[in-house]
């Protein structure tokens, strides 16, 4: 994999409720990628940007939703989102080391 792909393969981490009561129970990660990566570009990404062991990475991809914008339709744009579970003993701090 190139090396500047990892870098554009992560979007952004996902964090919401649900996302943190997946990562508390289960030591898995929500992130959201790029809609044309695969589950092994992002297994490379996480390991050597995170510097963690990742067991498996299930995908889906996430359907834009309609919305009303005064009298007007928009349409929010699709998205994928990627659950990272990693193996016993690892985990991401996303806040790094704060002294």
């Amino acid at each position: 994999m190139n090396q500047e792909r990892i870098y554009h393969v992560l979007v952004a981490p996902v964090a919401s409720e649900k996302a943190i009561r997946v990562a508390d129970q289960n030591r898995q990660y929500v992130f959201k990628v790029r809609p044309d990566s695969n589950k092994t570009e992002i297994r490379q990404a996480i390991e050597q940007l995170f510097n963690v062991q990742v067991q498996s990475v299930n995908t889906l991809n996430v359907a834009g939703k309609t919305r009303r914008f005064g009298r007007g339709l928009g349409r929010r744009s699709d998205w994928k989102k990627a659950y990272v579970t990693l193996k016993e003993g690892q985990e991401i701090n996303y806040a790094g080391s704060i002294e």
